[in-house]
């Protein structure tokens, strides 16, 4: 019999296991029972899907309704021409190399499962080359063993007593099949037959989650979610099974973070109460403009956080332009006010530079101490960044170790050996998405004598209030809804280029006009160019190459000499030297730059109230997010803004659907969710950013806000009373096998 941390070369033998862990990292029975249908096909229902992704592995079952042969035009052998009927509406269009081979199994009229990898040849159409297949008993036939074919049949590797390939096709009776995410090498049924072999042996296993809150849930034991979710005999075991092990991976999620919560409350840290005679209040005395509602109530949640002895612990978040620089900069100098310093660790040296110049402006003599005309309860503002001169980056190091600077922002540059602090007080992380928690740590452990500093996490990037939950649950999460007064509206519209080549010449007219009236404009480019990336030689490698894009170099010749000729021309991207980018930076800000050229450089931070127009090119090459960030560049003025997505994508298709929404809304949590959506939320925290096979399997992020809160809710009391869950080995287990190094890694990122 076998346990869930059995290994899968024990029950299955070693060359199943060894197929299993080459194509999804699985080395227990854990990891394969954890391995759930993507769906369920079901009798006289076949199913597939009616759009699936370009160049996914999927599996489809049905009926073959057409099976052509025919010679192959430039060499010897036949093309197998096959339509099968799988319920939706379009037969699959599948093409069969080796149509001698296949022609007696593969014939018109038979039911059969083919597994392999989609191919669009036009939009719309697509079809399934030589894939691997199983042919499936007929309602009223006997039971037989059908030989199966495909690059990779696995089912004959497992010691079975199903047959010498494994696959019992009187299984494929059932009113449920289970479908499961395959690869080329390991197919659906061959998942199937290792599955049903490891069930049999598998012992009644103890459940990790207490009765009691399975009884208050209606939630089944372990074992039979397990067995049920692989083998269901009725819709409503699916059902049954899907809630338990939902339940399962939200509790594991929250676990973790609930046990890196009372982590960070049983740290200690210098209480930085308000004063009212310090710098923080001359400067919101200072402030030209009224604060919004939304600032001054967050301003007041953090400045509460900061009077305790326990560390603040919080995200910032709000849509682009929100003010989330204004709310910061008042909690770090009421930080500054009790004697302590602040470090604000930037993604890029772009937006380091920005921030640096902009508190500078904001504080005006309140940032001059040491020099002439400075305020009463002046202070310092340096900028650390690992491509300055070594005079300027020596006395940013001495400022910040004699204590004489009292915020100083950088980028990586900050957290290395070499700088120390005179007494860090608070930590404040500008795009948290862009840092790990081990960055956060190693900055926030330069504080003196064991005591934490305050921590304090920016985003633009709106974050629904499920995500923040799952994501970020060990963060108190503040949220600015409100843009400042002053700010205008920003109108979008789609360039679809191939369609409409004439509006893209009217787009460098619109930004010439605008220079003209006075005001400034970005290009935006997906890519450098140049000797960015040089196209590999061979014939897969050239499969690879991406869509022509335009680089940013050859369009900033070209709008020189051309549609812009006239203007005064910028050129911005990462691959400057760090001077430079901040000379065509400074230059922009000041207005000798009409028109900046640039990639994604400027995607967060950067603050030009003159800039109205923005031409994003290649807009289809970006996400969501990224977009509406890139937008948020402009419309910080007082004058109507314009941003312009122009692409080569086809009318129709998914990719110029998502720029249409993004050019129907500015609402960044509208957007947030439509991210999610087109992301897939098993990437969320799965392979697709972490680097790791195991992702979000059942628990959707948008739409189980009460299981997440449960799960929530329950996780929080467990820590609370069992800080190391010594008493609760099966959720230690639950935890540590549903949540690996490299996904807790990614939790602190997202």
């Amino acid at each position: 019999m076998a346990t869930l941390g059995d290994r899968l070369d024990h029950l299955l033998g070693v060359k199943a296991a060894d197929s299993l862990a080459d194509a999804f990292d699985m080395r227990t029975a854990e990891d394969l029972l954890r391995h759930y249908p993507l769906r369920y096909a079901t009798q006289g229902q076949p199913l597939t899907e009616e759009e699936p992704a370009d160049g996914a592995h999927i599996t489809v079952i049905g009926r073959i309704t057409k099976a052509d042969l025919r010679p192959m035009r430039n060499r010897r052998g036949s093309l197998l021409k096959v339509a099968l009927d799988t319920g939706s509406g379009r037969p699959v269009d599948v093409t069969f190399f080796n149509g001698d081979k296949v022609k007696y199994a593969v014939k018109q009229g038979v039911r059969a499962m083919m597994s392999g990898t989609v191919n669009y040849w036009r939009p719309g159409q697509w079809s399934l080359n030589h894939p691997g297949y199983l042919i499936l008993p007929e309602e009223d036939e006997p039971a037989t063993l059908t030989t199966v074919r495909g690059a990779g049949d696995l089912a004959g590797l497992a010691r079975s007593a199903q047959g010498a390939d494994g696959v019992d096709t009187a299984f494929f009776e059932r009113e449920f099949v289970p479908v499961y995410p395959a690869t080329a090498k390991v197919q659906s049924w061959d998942l199937l037959a290792c599955v049903r072999q490891v069930l049999e042996q598998l012992d009644p296993l103890d459940d990790p989650l207490p009765e009691p809150v399975r009884a208050e849930r209606g939630l089944l034991e372990i074992t039979e979610a397990l067995r049920l979710i692989h083998l269901p005999e009725h819709r409503a075991d699916i059902d049954r099974a899907r809630d338990r092990l939902r339940f399962d991976e939200a509790l594991a999620l929250q676990l973790v973070l609930a046990e890196r919560r009372h982590e960070v409350e049983g740290r200690t840290a210098h209480p930085c109460p308000p004063r009212r005679d310090g710098i923080a209040a001359a400067f919101a005395a200072k402030l030209p403009f009224e604060l919004t509602a939304g600032q001054r109530q967050v301003i007041d949640e953090i400045s509460a956080d900061l009077s305790r002895e326990r560390p603040t612990h919080r995200l910032l978040q709000g849509e682009v332009g929100s003010g989330k620089t204004i709310v910061a900069l008042h909690a770090m100098l009421q930080v500054v006010d009790a004697g302590k310093q602040c470090a604000l660790l930037a993604p890029t040296e772009v937006l380091a530079a920005q921030h640096h110049r902009s508190l500078r402006a904001m504080l005006g003599e309140l940032a001059a101490a040491g020099e002439l005309g400075a305020a009463e309860h002046a202070t310092r503002v340096v900028l650390l960044t690992g491509s300055m001169p070594a005079a300027a980056r020596k006395a940013a190091l001495l400022a910040a170790v004699t204590g004489e600077a009292g915020i100083v922002i950088g980028t990586h540059a900050l957290i290395q050996d070499a700088v120390e602090f005179f007494d860090l007080g608070m930590v404040v992380v500008d795009e948290q998405h862009r840092f790990g928690v081990e960055q956060r740590d190693a900055l926030r452990a330069k504080a003196k004598g064991g005591i934490s500093p305050h921590l304090l996490v920016m985003t633009a990037t709106p974050i629904p209030r499920t995500i923040a939950m799952t994501t970020l649950g060990d963060l108190e999460t503040s949220t600015l809804t409100e843009l400042p007064r002053g700010r205008s509206p920003i109108a979008s519209r789609v360039v679809p280029r191939r369609q409409h080549p004439g509006w893209v010449d009217r787009a460098w007219e619109r930004i010439t006009e605008e220079v003209r009236a006075g005001r400034q404009a970005y290009v935006v480019c997906s890519r450098i160019g140049d000797d960015e990336e040089k196209p590999k030689k061979g014939k897969k490698a050239a499969e690879k190459e991406p869509p022509n894009t335009q680089a940013v170099l050859d369009v900033y010749e070209e709008l020189r000499a051309g549609a812009l000729a006239g203007l005064r021309v910028g050129l911005l991207h990462g691959r400057l030297p760090a001077d430079e980018k901040d000379e065509v930076m400074r230059a922009f800000n000041a207005g000798s730059v009409d028109v900046l050229v640039c990639t994604t450089v400027v995607e967060v931070g950067v603050d030009v109230p003159n800039a109205t127009v923005m031409v994003i090119l290649d807009a289809d090459r970006f996400g969501v997010s990224q977009l509406h960030q890139l937008r948020g560049r402009i419309g910080r003025g007082a004058h109507a803004s314009l941003c312009l997505l122009v692409t080569d994508a086809a009318p129709g298709g998914t990719a110029m659907a998502r720029l249409t929404a993004v050019a129907a809304t500015t609402d960044g949590f509208e957007l947030a969710v439509l991210d999610l959506k087109q992301r897939r939320e098993g990437d969320v925290l799965g392979s697709a950013q972490s680097g790791t096979a195991r992702s979000l399997r059942l628990l959707s992020l948008l739409d189980d806000l009460e299981t997440i809160s449960a799960a929530k809710d329950f996780a929080r009391t467990v820590v609370q009373a069992d800080p190391g869950l010594d008493a609760h080995p099966g959720l230690a287990a639950m935890m540590r096998a549903a949540v690996d190094g490299e996904r807790l890694e990614y939790l602190a990122k997202s």
